[in-house]
């Protein structure tokens, strides 16, 4: 980390790939024979590092689809989901040769199909159930749908896709998800006749980031959820689609203390990072505390609320955090900020500069894949002359 800070300026993310690819090989691992997807929306940096061992991505966006593109992503590992798709997004994703189409309501399965006719082919889909929110179908839905297959000559229905959200600890959730998934499919065998060649499934599990032992509970969760899928894929074929716990653990993000100040008995650290850059899942007012590391010796210790540079309260690291005594310019580093936070957090609020990112690899060694990026301008008015 110490050498890592001299060669990238703060605030700056680096990502690991080697433990990219490590993570995905233990996931990869436990799960056998079950295909892996990674889904992209988690970190699309490692996209440029993507392991051998995961087979397909996830894309939910126009947006990400470009980034594949530009990547020069092999379409054949492409699941293309998403609520938001047009007509020309579909036509893209068909132009680019994307393996699968996820239908996310019936006016999607119209525009797969009417995209598919313009373009003389047969597009391969699957049909997304909803989990009780606004992502995919109600079964009725999907019922009317396979009655009427037949006519869908412009559609090979390939089978379905269900999730119902992330950072799931408890594995009575993941239980249920599995059963309810799996008592689905089988009325839809027995009673439309239906038996499915693709089923994607994203268990949503939990990445630990609050407390210790991180790993261990993370491979604990693992272990369990990878014997009930294992169980699922003994009947249908599956393939389990991650982005959170496949990337959470491959992030550094580098941040500068620019000044320290004591009010009210408190000792506040302002860092030139801050909430629109870093943000953990479940870190409310910053009331828990992620793996933080301070790249100097020092016996003292002196109890911090870590501040960013916004100008707003709410712009709080972390409340309350024992670390060495701090001096203006020393680094501080956030581990296990992997996933989302690199394009979740409120990055064009006060119009700061957005962090440099990295890769990193012990063989590759440091790679910048983005510069500082200005945010003013996307902040300005522009006027015609």
């Amino acid at each position: 980390m110490r050498e890592l800070a001299q060669k990238v300026s703060t605030p700056s993310f680096v990502f690991d790939t080697d433990r990219f690819a490590s993570c995905a090989a233990e996931i990869k691992a436990a799960l056998g024979d079950i295909p892996l997807c990674f889904s992209i929306k988690a970190n699309p940096f490692l996209l440029a590092a993507l392991p051998d061992c995961i087979s397909k991505v996830e894309v939910c966006s126009p947006g990400e689809l470009a980034i594949c593109k530009a990547l020069r992503i092999d379409p054949k590992k492409i699941i293309y989901s998403g609520v938001n798709k047009g007509e020309e997004d579909i036509l893209d994703a068909i132009d680019y040769g994307a393996d699968i189409l996820t239908a996310e309501s019936v006016r999607h399965v119209s525009l797969i199909r009417r995209s598919a006719a313009l373009r003389g082919t047969r597009v391969r889909t699957i049909l997304r159930l909803s989990g009780g929110n606004q992502f995919g179908m109600d079964e009725k839905d999907i019922e009317q749908i396979l009655a009427v297959r037949d006519a869908y000559s412009e559609l090979e229905i390939l089978g379905f896709h269900y999730y119902t959200g992330t950072q799931k600890k408890k594995t009575k959730v993941i239980e249920k998800d599995v059963e309810t998934f799996r008592s689905f499919i089988r009325r839809m065998e027995n009673d439309y006749g239906f038996h499915p060649t693709h089923v994607e499934y994203g268990p949503g599990l939990a990445a630990e980031y609050f407390d210790p032992p991180l790993e261990e509970k993370d491979r604990e969760l693992l272990t369990y959820t990878a014997r009930l899928l294992q169980d699922f894929a003994a009947e249908y074929p599956l393939t389990v689609e991650m982005g959170r716990f496949l990337a959470a653990s491959c992030g550094l993000y580098f941040t500068r203390v620019e000044d320290l100040k004591t009010t009210d008995g408190t000792h506040y650290a302002i860092c030139d990072g801050g909430i629109n850059h870093l943000k953990y899942y479940g870190q409310m007012m910053a009331m828990q505390t992620p793996p933080i590391y301070v790249l100097k010796d020092a016996d003292k210790k002196e109890t911090y609320t870590l501040s960013g540079s916004l100008c707003t309260t709410a712009d709080l690291l972390v409340r309350s955090v024992e670390l060495p005594a701090l001096e203006i310019g020393d680094v501080l580093v956030f581990d296990r900020c992997g996933a989302y936070t690199v394009t979740e957090g409120i990055g064009l609020f006060l119009s700061r500069t957005l962090p440099r990112i990295a890769l990193y690899s012990v063989r590759g060694g440091l790679q910048i894949v983005r510069g500082t990026v200005e945010s003013h301008p996307l902040n300005t008015p522009s006027f015609p002359e």
